[in-house]
């Protein structure tokens, strides 16, 4: 069975663009020409991949499970042509790296600068999401490289590297009533009007943690996917939330929001950077990794 990439690239693309017209547009084909590969590639299978329902072609059952190999082998295709290009164009290459929000906010930004300096022929792409989804990219061959916050974690293909703590500690600003309160208790903090951050988030299952081991619940709860808006939030003196030290450290220093350590919070988080052990390990994710460790987080 002939299973050329082509026709892999076109399942994958079809179940982006969920049109035929733009899958054509995008690899430089005519309409005709995709269709025959989609049909032909289906024929070969014996299984129907894909079936249109109101003008857009959905993943059948079979589909979705033959995507997951096609992103694989794209992914794997593409990291080959890059590594052959790499050994011919020496001090030049392209580097993907994927970063949960807190360390592509308040790590990777100096040191993007530093390694760009060093290394002006290298192009790095940066793709930011939820820790889970980082992981899931590297298990894929979609990315290169992952600097991600989240509690120690086995993979048996990733090999990952703890670089610092990431704490999470409770978060208010100096007008909310907790400011002149000496101590703390769990049913204290549960008491207060809670923002909480987007389910997908390390941040937030670490908090469903702790307010499910102290048997609590949050009381109020708000709802926000971005860090920034949180703690742009938090200094109406109205609310409070666990985040990230390191998110905080800034405006703690200014003295425009507090911390304090969260009572019976037995749970440990870490910045780590991972990698594929299947995937090439190529100079340019020495070369980063390197520079990770050398500067002080």
């Amino acid at each position: 069975m002939n299973l050329n990439l082509i026709k892999l690239q076109i399942v994958e693309l079809l179940n982006k663009h969920k049109k035929i017209t733009a899958v054509a547009d995008e690899l430089g084909l005519k309409q005709p020409t995709v269709t025959y590969h989609l049909k032909n590639l289906e024929q070969q299978l014996g299984g129907k991949l894909f079936e249109s329902r109101m003008d857009k072609m959905i993943l059948t059952e079979s589909g979705r499970a033959f995507l997951h190999y096609a992103v694989k082998i794209n992914a794997l295709a593409a990291e080959a042509e890059r590594v052959v290009k790499e050994f011919s164009n020496a001090g030049r290459g392209t580097l993907k790296i994927g970063a949960s929000y807190v360390p592509a906010t308040y790590i990777l930004p100096r040191i993007l600068s530093q390694f760009g300096e060093q290394h002006s022929g290298v192009t790095i792409s940066l793709s930011v999401k939820p820790s889970p989804m980082i992981k899931e990219m590297l298990v894929s061959h979609e990315i290169d490289l992952g600097i991600l916050s989240t509690e120690s974690f086995y993979l048996p293909n990733l090999h990952n590297q703890a670089l610092c703590e990431d704490e999470l500690v409770l978060v208010f600003a100096p007008s909310h009533e907790f400011a002149v309160l000496s101590e703390l208790s769990p049913l204290v903090i549960a008491s207060a009007n809670f923002i909480l951050h987007e389910k997908e988030s390390s941040t937030r299952q670490m908090t469903d943690k702790w307010f499910e081991q102290c048997t609590l619940q949050p009381k109020a709860p708000i709802l926000l996917d971005s860090l920034e808006a949180i703690k742009q939030s938090l200094l109406s003196g109205k609310h409070v939330s666990f985040i990230s030290k390191l998110a905080v450290e800034d405006e703690v220093a200014r003295g425009i929001l507090m911390m304090r350590t969260i009572p019976d919070y037995n749970f440990h988080r870490h910045i780590f950077y991972s990698y594929n052990r299947d995937r090439h390990y190529s100079p340019l994710i020495g070369l980063f990794i390197d520079l990770l460790r050398t500067i002080r987080l």
